[in-house]
């Protein structure tokens, strides 16, 4: 069972993010403030749980919270300050947007910048940990398939519906074939061999041209 808190302050807030691997796509992060007495069997981890279970557990999670917040930070800006800035700016900004302002913040991962003087802590893995930090996982990851699956519907050759803009062999066929979009973070390396023409066509699809 996951713990409910860290700290012994009021309102603690958990934060996580999802996409920070990805090829394409925002990285999408959220902020849960949960009821101490908050309890689900199945709350864990995102990537412990199946998208049936994240899909059901999302709803539970944003009706019983006392206040949650999910922010994406697109391609355009992760190539500008790096994925590690751009998810923790995801992270602060959700934080932020809270009402009750949080007390003390949780954080997955090693690695985070504080928040208008709010305290914080690092767990690495604590989204196997605390519970509010799960549901931000959760949330996260819920919101940002979603909106995968809506650019999907724009160009469907890239299948992002399935791999939602993570590397796969299926997604970087399709940067070899297709070249890239203005959803594909630059800066990343999207193939291993890259010959970086760029150029504009079809009005605002920004493609790069690769070596076979």
């Amino acid at each position: 069972m996951l713990s409910s808190k860290f700290s012994d302050l009021l309102y603690e807030t958990g934060t996580d993010e999802a996409g920070r691997g990805c090829l394409a796509g925002p990285v999408t992060a959220a902020a849960v403030i949960l009821p101490d007495d908050f309890r689900h069997e199945l709350l864990n981890d995102s990537k412990q749980l199946t998208e049936k279970i994240r899909e059901y557990l999302r709803p539970i999670i944003q009706e019983q919270a006392l206040c949650y917040h999910v922010t994406n930070i697109g391609p355009e800006i992760i190539d500008e300050i790096n994925i590690l800035n751009a998810s923790i700016k995801a992270m602060q900004e959700c934080i932020v947007k809270l009402t009750p302002v949080p007390h003390y913040i949780i954080v997955d991962g090693n690695r985070f910048k504080p928040v208008e003087g709010i305290p914080h802590s690092c767990i690495v893995e604590g989204d196997a940990k605390y519970l509010s930090i799960a549901a931000a996982s959760i949330l996260a990851k819920t919101y940002r398939d979603e909106y995968m699956n809506q650019l999907h519907e724009e160009f469907p050759m890239y299948n992002w519906k399935k791999n939602k803009g993570y590397p796969t062999a299926e997604h970087r066929e399709a940067i070899k074939k297709y070249g890239i979009t203005k959803y594909h973070r630059k800066s990343f390396r999207l193939l291993p061999e890259q010959l970086e023409i760029e150029f504009d066509i079809l009005e605002d699809v920004h493609v790069t041209i690769y070596n076979p």
